[in-house]
């Protein structure tokens, strides 16, 4: 088209000029000449793109998300078709994101320049969460490794954690270590619509999943999620995963689980002290300056000043033998004598410990989980006391129960009573009480020997009986929302978390 314009120009300025100058001061042939001048209308071409290479056909909708969505690099993208089985070559795949993705995305960014532009918030407003999965050597042992990531929107501080399994208690787990990390939680948080948060995904039926919800109630948190077709609305959590791919997954292998765990906490200081390139400023100090101050506080403990944990309903019910032991995938694993024939609830924690409650939501147990099958594992405190043989004096038991709780007014009384009605074997009842009670909070043993009381019978039988006892559990016991939120200081508004 320019060629035709510019011959046109010349014969309209030099009408005597003839075809064979013009194409002499033009650089091009005398028949262009002759058909620009025959012409009344400037050329159309028309587009010469080749067709889709077929190769990258099959991958065409995984690129268009990665390089239009995502804004992933085209070798980056090249990576993960190769990945899912991409047979081409490289430079078809760049030929392809040349001719047929860069126009689109010039002309999204012509029309909307703002398009791909970062959401900004301000301090203490969001934090996003997200997880990827790799593939490394661990014990030298090609191993599947799940990395979760919490991110502060207006600081880009960042906490990282790993686990072997993704289930939605990992999930839970991950984003508490992340709010213990931070010293706080923002106002709202964004996430995808993965089912351990959502349970309908759809514009027009959309449902939170009742545990997620409850868990951002407990800790006062709005939750929010990306709308489908729109990930770019968590890119600040999702773009650090490329830099966690490129400096820390790639290339490394790892001793065991606790070196992976520790090298990772290691990334993840190095990652905070580094100046981000939208901030300009350095993550760590951002964070401590600037947005450390508006967090929301976490729940605290009334009595014991300790942060308060969120517990949601048990998860995994078992029934304790007669020999002390559950059963968890193929293995048995020992809980503590005195809730044999009992029912206890798990938890995994992060794919690795299996960790054993009781009825009350006291930790009895826990054992690194075994990769084989058919082992029994056993811990010899928890058989401590099972026979009468070995046990502590009298006045140790006493002394024991006596300092823990020394606030309980009928505490001597109830050493008193035992050593009455048990004159022969008293030193094991009281052994036997001592030990069991450390698997109880203070206010459950203290009901329990209350209850001896009432009975007026004192024994370790009695004692076992009335606190590790569990009626069938009734459905308004392990509803969500039967867990009572902070109180205290912490002022929030819980009317997100409502549900009709």
């Amino acid at each position: 088209m320019e060629d035709w314009v510019s011959i046109r120009n010349i014969r309209t300025k030099n009408p005597k000029l003839g075809t064979r100058k013009i194409a002499e001061l033009l650089g091009v042939s005398r028949n262009t000449v002759k058909k620009a001048l025959a012409s009344e209308d400037a050329p159309k071409y028309k587009s010469t793109k080749s067709a889709i290479n077929e190769h990258v056909l099959p991958f065409e909708g995984f690129i268009k998300e990665s390089f239009l969505t995502k804004k992933l690099k085209a070798s980056r993208i090249l990576k993960d078709i190769i990945s899912k089985g991409y047979k081409g070559s490289q430079y078809a795949l760049y030929a392809y994101i040349r001719n047929e993705l860069k126009p689109l995305q010039d002309e999204v960014l012509r029309n909307n320049p703002n398009a791909y532009k970062s959401y900004e918030t301000a301090p203490g407003e969001q934090m996003q969460f997200d997880w990827a999965h790799y593939t490394v050597r661990v014990a030298g042992v090609l191993t599947k490794i799940y990395i979760h990531q919490t991110i502060l929107g207006f600081s880009r501080y960042k906490f990282y954690n790993v686990t072997l399994s993704m289930t939605q208690s990992d999930v839970l787990n991950a984003l508490e270590e992340s709010f213990i990390f931070f010293g706080g939680v923002c106002e709202r948080i964004q996430v995808d619509n993965a089912k351990v948060f959502v349970d309908n995904a759809s514009r027009d039926n959309f449902v939170w999943n009742k545990r997620f919800l409850h868990f951002c109630g407990f800790y006062g948190i709005k939750p929010t999620r990306s709308i489908p077709g729109h990930p770019w609305s968590k890119g600040k959590v999702e773009k650090p995963f490329d830099y966690l791919e490129n400096h820390f997954i790639m290339g490394n292998e790892f001793k065991d689980f606790s070196d992976l765990q520790q090298r990772l906490q290691i990334f993840q200081d190095e990652t905070n002290a580094l100046i981000h390139g939208t901030t300009k400023k350095v993550t760590r100090v951002m964070f401590e300056q600037e947005e450390l101050s508006h967090l929301n506080p976490l729940p605290i403990d009334q009595q014991t000043g300790e942060i308060r944990r969120y517990v949601g309903f048990k998860e995994e019910f078992r029934k304790v033998t007669k020999d002390s032991l559950i059963s968890y995938k193929s293995n048995k694993y020992s809980v503590p004598h005195y809730f044999a024939s009992k029912e206890v609830w798990l938890k995994v924690l992060y794919g690795t410990t299996l960790q054993i409650f009781s009825t009350k939501n006291k930790l009895i147990a826990s054992h690194s989980i075994s990769l084989s099958k058919g082992e029994v594992f056993i811990t010899k405190e928890h058989y401590k006391g099972y026979r009468v043989d070995g046990f502590d004096s009298l006045a140790a038991s006493s002394s024991r129960l006596q300092t823990r709780f020394a606030n309980y007014t009928r505490i001597t009384q109830f050493i008193q009573n035992v050593k009455v009605q048990k004159r022969i074997n008293v030193s094991d009842h009281l052994y036997k009480i001592a030990n069991l009670f450390e698997y109880y909070d203070d206010a459950d043993c203290i009901v329990a020997m209350e209850e001896c009381f009432t009975l007026n019978m004192f024994n370790a039988t009695i004692i076992k009986g009335f606190i590790t006892k569990q009626a069938k559990v009734k459905e308004e016991d392990i509803n969500l929302f039967n867990v009572h939120l902070p109180k205290g200081d912490v002022k929030r508004n819980l009317q997100e978390y409502k549900l009709s």
